[in-house]
């Protein structure tokens, strides 16, 4: 018995040592959460109870030069339904009407609806899809729906939403403006003016603190915001809608015709660098269709083949090199340097022609022969005056991936005895369309060279943030002299050179054709043809500055800068100066006419008479004899149109008040 009662005090010892032990560990336990990892847990509990929640800051908006509206945030809707919310009662008495509503506005038979909606109740479908994509106005009707308005918990309708770029003129322009693959910081193109101006379109979100409660739900732990949200500023463009669409639909119809596979167009302000219109249009292979596939005028940098001889003759004029007399012999169209062939494109040459005839006709031998005889002993000269230009550096704009140019130097090890005759007809150099024509719309704009712009300024609401003005690039790019006869030479190339099929006797225009060969792929020896037109209108007084580029054209159909480029150049050119409304002023508004004088001042000395005598109004216009004889306090009757031919009571005789006279008009 004593054994037994040992046995079992040993036990309780036992018993009691472990709950001694285990009251220890939670002890300790307890006092390492309470003190040594408190603070964690602590954290822990408000991350999952309290939560700091973002409060989306409205995106700005990006508008025209003239006001349009060019990209804005909407907020779009997505409908689900939660088929186990419902009661049956209410899903038995509702799931028809509802289904005949959604038939109504979608489209598909109601029963398509009743067999989806039931079969999602049947099978506890939480989350079934009703319709993707709905604007604000679409949403607020479908809310209103049997069933769906009785709210989530009882209706089951479930709403999703989220903000979403639109482009109320659409997807023109689209690679500049930007869009929502923009912040894709994998792509480069299509960065455009909303990636550029981030800072100030986004705004900055703000935060709000809120408490969990029941069933998942939230709710704010104050009326006030943590940090209270920024909306974004709004960005005035440059860009001038309707000078855009006959951009645009010029060039596209261009591409169509002649099959391309992409072009690009710019159309530039002369004197302040603002761009118009920009349009960049690639070939969908599927469905041979044409869109905004890539920001070709600014990011792709190739060989601009006769466009670049703009550039010779600003050198030989400006260095003195010789004048555009100067005559040389294009030796049947074919010249050599180190066993390379330098052809004219008409495959016998022009004869002898003058250095300006050579260029109006696009005379690769001519041009060359002009570049390499002047330049053969000291390179650098013409290389310099090309960095002077700033050819050799990208223009800087402040979208992502713009092309960068080359220029072959002769301090690098690329630079050969071939270099130099090459650049001189375009190739060897590698520019963008965009660099190409600010080059030319220095030449019209009398030598000053301007940057390019996008935006004219930064807004919030009526109020300034930022102004974009006019940056020069470079202040003088030649003489005046020599900018005297490039201009005729351009004109020229219109009126009688490679351009002539575009000239017009009732509208001027000035520029240069190019017609390049590019490879396929860097590095590829598969060529295809780029045709190109750059230039300036009206030629006396530049406005505006232009440059279109197709690459790789139907050759079939014809493949030459004249034929291809040049009618989209002209297009725009004369639309613009056709259709665009006159925003000219009347300088003669305050011109006087004396005949006009005189016969106010008798007019208006009838006028200020009193004494209640008909005056004569004979041979004067209806409108003059009304007004004076009913400011005289008479009462006019008008027989007929033009001017008066009798009246009823004869001029010199009083009249009462209200006395009604008859005027009979010619």
């Amino acid at each position: 018995m004593a054994v037994e009662n040992k046995n079992i005090s040993y036990r309780i010892y036992l018993v009691a040592f472990t709950i001694f032990v285990m009251a220890i560990f939670v002890a300790i336990k307890l006092t390492n959460i309470q003190w040594v990892e408190g603070d964690y847990y602590r954290k822990l509990a408000k991350e999952r109870t309290v939560r700091n929640f973002v409060i989306p800051a409205n995106k700005g908006n990006v508008y025209s030069a003239d006001g349009s509206l060019l990209a804005t945030s909407i907020p779009n809707y997505t409908i689900r339904f939660d088929a186990v919310a419902p009661k049956k009662e209410h899903f038995d008495d509702n799931v028809k009407d509802l289904s005949d509503s959604l038939s109504i506005m979608f489209g598909k038979p109601s029963g398509f609806y009743q067999r989806e909606l039931r079969k999602a109740r049947a099978n506890k479908n939480r989350y079934y899809l009703v319709a993707r994509k709905l604007s604000y106005t679409e949403y607020m009707r479908l809310k209103s729906f049997p069933l769906f308005n009785l709210g989530a918990y009882k209706g089951g309708i479930i709403t999703e939403q989220k903000t979403v770029r639109e482009h109320p003129i659409g997807k023109i322009a689209a690679r500049t403006i930007g869009y929502e693959r923009t912040y894709d910081d994998k792509r480069s193109d299509g960065k455009g003016i909303e990636w550029a101006y981030r800072y100030y379109i986004n705004g900055k979100d703000g935060k709000r603190l809120m408490q969990k409660i029941a069933k998942n739900q939230w709710k704010p732990i104050s009326d006030n915001n943590e940090i209270e949200p920024r909306d974004g500023y709004d960005i005035i463009s440059t860009i001038d809608v309707y000078v855009q669409d006959i951009a645009h639909h010029a060039l596209l119809k261009q591409l169509e015709y002649y099959k391309a596979d992409h072009g690009c167009v710019v159309v530039m302000e002369t004197k302040t660098g603002e761009v118009k219109a920009i349009s960049n249009l690639g070939r969908d292979d599927e469905n041979g269709n044409y869109y905004e596939t890539d920001n070709y005028a600014i990011r792709e940098s190739h060989e601009p083949g006769s466009t670049f001889k703009l550039v010779d003759l600003i050198a030989l004029l400006d260095d003195e090199k010789v004048d555009t007399s100067k005559v040389y012999d294009s030796k049947g169209g074919v010249v050599t340097y180190r066993g390379k062939p330098v052809r004219d494109s008409n495959g016998k040459g022009y004869g002898k022609v003058s250095l300006a005839r050579g260029f109006e006709l696009s005379s690769n031998t001519i041009m060359v022969q002009a570049v390499y005889e002047n330049y053969k002993n000291n390179p650098e000269e013409f290389v310099n005056r090309l960095n002077g230009l700033g050819l050799n550096k990208p223009l800087g704009l402040p979208f992502k991936g713009e092309g960068k140019p080359k220029i072959p130097q002769p301090s690098e090890k690329s630079w050969s005895a071939i270099s130099l005759p090459w650049m001189a007809f375009g190739y060897g150099v590698s520019m963008t369309p965009l660099q190409t024509l600010t080059l030319y719309n220095a030449v019209a704009n009398n030598g000053e060279m301007v940057k390019p712009q996008f935006v004219r300024e930064i807004k919030e609401w009526n109020k300034t943030i930022k102004k974009f003005d006019k940056e020069v690039i470079n202040p003088k790019i030649c003489s005046d002299e020599a900018l005297a006869k490039i201009k005729a030479v351009l004109e020229n190339v219109v009126k009688k050179g490679t351009g002539s099929k575009l000239y017009s006797k009732d509208f001027s225009m000035a520029g240069k054709t190019g017609t390049a060969q590019v490879n396929y792929h860097k590095g590829d020896d598969k060529m295809y043809y780029a045709s190109s037109f750059v230039g300036f209108f009206p030629a006396d007084e530049p406005k505006y500055s232009c440059v279109v580029v197709v690459h790789k054209p139907n050759v079939a159909a014809g493949y030459y800068g004249a034929d291809v480029a040049g009618p989209v150049f002209k297009r725009i050119a004369q639309k613009i100066f056709t259709d665009v409304p006159s925003t000219n002023e009347i300088k003669t508004l305050n011109v006087k006419v004396k005949h006009q004088e005189k016969n106010y001042a008798d007019y208006y000395n009838k006028a200020q008479k009193k004494e209640n005598v008909v005056p004569n109004v004979k041979g004067m216009s209806a409108m003059d004899a009304i007004a004076l004889l009913e400011n005289s306090g008479m009462k006019v009757k008008v027989k007929g149109i033009g001017k008066v031919k009798q009246q009823s009571i004869q001029p010199g005789q009083r009249f009462n008040r209200n006395q009604i006279i008859t005027l009979e008009l010619s």
